[in-house]
């Protein structure tokens, strides 16, 4: 859900917002709210019977927590990505205004 939410969300909000940080703390909010419910939705469903659980009894989820982590980094490369390639932009188009 969350690398659903980055894919989504990252590129478009660094391209489409002026302000990188705004552009972050839009991205931010939605991938926490992915994060909650994603973490949720992988808990409850350790909590019942099966050998495919996310999580297991008395083991802390190390392998859960860099994935999540390394998402949220991409998503913020992701982001300035974004950013770079609106500047990028606005550059070409004021040279080409003043050439014309």
């Amino acid at each position: 859900m969350i690398a659903i939410v980055t894919l989504l969300l990252a590129l478009p909000l660094g391209y489409v917002v002026r302000s990188r940080t705004a552009a972050f703390v839009i991205y931010a909010v939605g991938y926490l709210w992915a994060f909650t419910f994603q973490t949720l939705y992988l808990l409850l469903a350790s909590l019942g019977p099966g050998e495919f659980a996310a999580f297991r009894p008395g083991e802390f989820p190390l392998s859960y927590g860099l994935v999540t982590v390394s998402i949220l980094l991409m998503g913020s490369a992701l982001v300035c990505l974004g950013h770079w390639l609106r500047s990028r932009r606005a550059v070409r188009n004021t040279i080409l205004t003043e050439v014309t």
